[in-house]
């Protein structure tokens, strides 16, 4: 009987990937290793976070790194560096930003939960474009003395978003520094170049994902300036809001850990293993009557090519079920299974970024079981 059993806490087969609320990811007995021997001692804390952030520097190619937790503490401490800059008064009123520059242009389409992030700094957030789209005449015709920064979300592009690109010309052309929000986007592991050596001024990755750190883990990177700008208003100095997002020593030598390994990994064995079991999914599914399935690889543009997901095509009128109670079950199920249902859509994606071998069996095996309950209706 292992620790969950004993809290009575329901394990989960994860098909669904590194999500915050299944865990994030699982550490390696390397990363665990280091973290135990970090809890033997004490030190002072800014000489590990100054230790910290080289090494995060060193690995993403930036001027300067910070050790975070998490990437919405990142984003945070990212937008409030902005804001005051190196000026101690202005980050003891945060989030008062009375008198401060402390505007954030985000386009419209870019809108999300992870947004409020920026906000609890006291920016204030600046939409604009519309839902068809952005153009560079809307992202230039907001800037103006208020201006902060300008916020990109990097996901999977959607038809009409302005470009990384574009936005970080414009950045420099009004002389207002680009926040990357990069949080998902390793692998692949070049991406925690990419950003940088693009030419944004700070770019944000969670280090809980695939870098196998911990959950609340994150990094900021770039200019030295605004990172050191970051750094006073981050844990542990007592006066910046980033104080309530404390990270302990063994998390950051955890972090640290998980992220050296990273950039060492045999990525495309890695990839290798992910399209295997997908491929693996998606033929078995195939023989499910009314279901379609197929293995997808997002690569859009010059963006490189991410994790293989089966998604999965669903008939719901003629299987007699929703894809949300095909959800519930797999969830409710033993053993209980994650997978990602896609909004508004007949469709589930499964993930086998998370999958122990032989897992991808598993998945396999208890959604027919699911589907069988409906067959001879």
């Amino acid at each position: 009987m292992d620790v969950y059993d004993r809290l009575g806490v329901t394990k989960v087969i994860n098909a669904a990937g590194t999500l915050t609320s299944l865990g994030g990811s699982l550490m390696e007995p390397e990363t665990l290793e280091a973290m135990n021997e970090a809890a033997k001692s004490f030190l002072y804390m800014e000489d590990l976070m100054k230790k910290a952030g080289e090494a995060i520097a060193e690995i993403t190619g930036a001027e300067a790194g910070l050790a975070t937790s998490g990437a919405a503490a990142a984003l945070a401490v990212a937008a409030a560096a902005c804001m005051t800059g190196k000026d101690l008064e202005k980050v003891s009123r945060l989030p008062d930003t009375t008198q401060m520059r402390n505007e954030m242009i985000i386009q419209k389409m870019h809108r999300n939960s992870y947004d409020r992030c920026l906000r609890i700094s006291g920016a204030r957030l600046v939409e604009v474009g519309n839902d068809s789209g952005t153009k560079t005449c809307d992202v230039e015709s907001a800037i103006n003395e208020k201006t902060a920064a300008i916020i990109y979300f990097y996901f999977d592009p959607q038809p009409g978003v302005l470009s990384l690109e574009e936005v970080i010309k414009i950045g420099k052309r009004h002389g207002i520094p680009i926040i990357v929000d990069a949080a998902a986007e390793v692998p692949p592991a070049e991406n925690l170049r990419r950003f940088v050596a693009m030419g944004a001024d700070l770019v944000l990755f969670s280090g809980g994902k695939q870098i196998l750190g911990p959950n609340d883990s994150g990094i900021l990177c770039g200019r030295r300036d605004l990172v050191e700008a970051a750094s006073l208003n981050a844990f542990p100095n007592s006066q910046g809001i980033g104080r309530a997002m404390k990270i302990s020593k063994e998390q950051i030598v955890g972090f640290v850990t998980a992220l050296e390994r990273y950039v060492e990994k045999d990525h495309n064995a890695e990839m290798s293993r992910w399209t295997a079991m997908a491929n693996y999914i998606a033929k078995e599914l195939n023989t499910i009557p009314r279901i379609g399935s197929n293995v997808a690889t997002p690569h859009v543009g010059a963006r490189p090519p991410c994790i293989p997901k089966v998604e999965v095509r669903f008939d719901e009128e003629a299987l007699g079920v929703s894809v949300s109670e095909v959800v519930r079950k797999l969830r409710d199920g033993n053993p209980a299974v994650e997978v990602l249902p896609v909004k508004n859509q007949p469709v589930i994606n499964i993930n086998p970024q998370c999958l122990f071998d032989g897992q991808e069996k598993t998945v396999v095996e208890r959604l027919k079981e699911v589907l069988a309950q409906y067959a001879c209706r």
